[in-house]
């Protein structure tokens, strides 16, 4: 484990452009300040949480004007905060969850609530269209995979089960789309964002007509899309009073949060891939072409020239947590400092992390888990142990099908609380992984990543590769211990084809 050098402490440049990123997230909004190099302003930091609503029936939803009012008051925060520096302002940028969807009137008013990425209530649907098209062909187009997390599925669902809000509805528009018709009189979805629909031609970066003809919705009901370097000026009166600061200040498209993390964490090109556990988990590298898409992965754009190639799991923190509850573990200290007593995979037990289902690389979403070789010997301590070995397996065989024809990187960044509060779970993935993990010293990677964008598109900054992101501790994997691992992998995947 090496220690990372001095931290940049530079005291921040508040002269022209400053760039005031929003990000809209899945259980809280924030906006904060940033200088003309990527750091951000420590005073100014406005943020306000909220909970998706939930039900049993697999609904997971949010209401948009009630979203519109959280980013409002946050940018109301924000420029209280800012005080004067508010109009050395020269943009402002956002980034929001995706794969959300809302249906809008011929008057832009939405006709139901915001469907989130979490919703389930089409996953009959999505495999409906699964058996009437070819999904191999419409991945490699959109860089989707035909699931309930995207919109192929969701808009059959709409025409199925809400067919008066499908015929009522003139446009199809994800949240930022609708921010920006509420603050501008036009709304459009940006090339990210737009990517994360399952809907996007990757390479021609239109609507994809051969899935739009399938669901029965023609482009015009979409978005218009937009890349992320075409901001909009000019706020609507109402806004412009609110705001005076920013009423000429050019507003760039959405990003997707998870293209911006990469970004703000410093992972901008293949040498460099992002890892992120929190509740779920994902594995992330930014290419400029990705001729083919590995069957199990998405792939998204960051922008008109940039991809994102990657995998997301289901599983991550939430394996620790419920094994934590479940298990009645002592304090993560003290569990912490048994694990590290442990050899790997000492224990003879073989996991299948699928608590929430499968997402990468297998997407059975009715996936559940499952554990075998539990002994009278077996101790709690071992079992959880066995749970984050198998959550780093998953993350190994979505890093392998992202390098399977191309140069490994040196390094993978990790962010995300729930790795990086056990050093012993980090240098296990390291072990794991047999690459160098090191753990992102960057608080607000996400947000970052929006700024660097905005600065690039200004021209304040040359690239986003000008402003490097800070880095904490390196976990160095061991060897042995990785070949342990390699040989407890393919006993994983045996089980995996045996049940699934």
């Amino acid at each position: 484990m090496t220690q990372p050098d001095t931290p940049d402490t530079t005291t921040p440049d508040t002269s022209t452009p400053l760039v005031l990123v929003i990000d809209v997230g899945s259980s809280s909004v924030r906006a904060r300040l940033y200088d003309c190099q990527g750091r951000g302003l420590p005073h100014v930091a406005a943020q306000e949480h909220y909970t998706l609503r939930v039900a049993t029936s697999g609904a997971a939803e949010d209401d948009a004007d009630t979203a519109l009012e959280r980013v409002g008051r946050c940018v109301d925060q924000a420029l209280a905060q800012a005080g004067p520096l508010s109009n050395a302002i020269g943009g402002v940028a956002l980034s929001t969850f995706v794969s959300n969807i809302l249906p809008l009137d011929t008057a832009g008013r939405p006709l139901g609530p915001l469907i989130t990425y979490a919703d389930t209530r089409d996953a009959d649907d999505a495999a409906e269209l699964r058996r009437r098209l070819d999904e191999g062909e419409a991945h490699q187009r959109t860089g989707c995979m035909v699931r309930s997390s995207y919109w192929p599925g969701r808009l059959m669902w709409y025409r199925r089960a809400q067919p008066q809000i499908w015929h009522a509805t003139a446009q199809w528009a994800p949240l930022s789309a609708y921010l920006e018709r509420q603050l501008f009189g036009q709304g459009r979805a940006s090339l990210s964002v737009a990517s994360w629909t399952g809907l996007l031609d990757r390479r021609r970066l239109t609507w994809d007509a051969p899935l739009l003809e399938a669901i029965g919705v023609a482009p015009e009901r979409l978005a218009p899309l937009a890349d992320v370097r075409e901001p909009l000026q000019g706020l609507r009166a109402e806004y412009a009073s609110r705001w005076p600061s920013l009423r000429a200040v050019p507003w760039f498209p959405a990003i997707g949060d998870g293209a911006a993390a990469n970004v703000g964490s410093g992972c901008t090109d293949p040498s460099r891939v992002a890892l992120t556990v929190g509740t779920t988990g994902a594995l992330r590298v930014v290419r400029m072409d990705v001729p083919d898409v590995p069957r199990g992965l998405w792939c998204y754009r960051v922008d008109g020239r940039r991809s994102l190639l990657g995998g997301a799991t289901s599983e991550g923190g939430s394996v620790y947590a419920w094994m934590q509850r479940a298990l009645k573990l002592d304090d993560p200290e003290t569990v912490e400092q048994a694990l590290k007593k442990l050899p790997p995979d000492g224990h003879g037990l073989t996991i299948l992390p699928f608590l929430a289902g499968e997402r990468s690389l297998g997407w059975s979403g009715d996936a559940r888990a499952t554990m075998t070789g539990l002994s009278l010997a077996t101790t709690p301590v071992q079992m959880l142990q066995a749970g984050l070995e198998a959550v780093a397996y998953r993350f190994a065989l979505i890093y392998e099908r992202i390098y399977q024809t191309g140069e490994p990187p040196r390094h993978v960044v990790a962010s995300g609380g729930a790795l990086l509060n056990s050093p012993f779970w980090t240098q296990m993935v390291a072990d794991v992984l047999g690459r160098p993990v090191v753990a992102s010293a960057e608080p607000e990677a996400t947000s970052r990543g929006v700024a660097l964008l905005a600065l690039e598109a200004l021209g304040a900054l040359p690239s986003i590769t000008a402003a490097p992101a800070s880095e904490g501790v390196t976990y160095s994997p061991d060897p042995a211990r990785h070949e342990v691992y390699r040989a407890a992998i393919a006993r994983q995947e045996s089980l995996y084809q045996r049940l699934m």
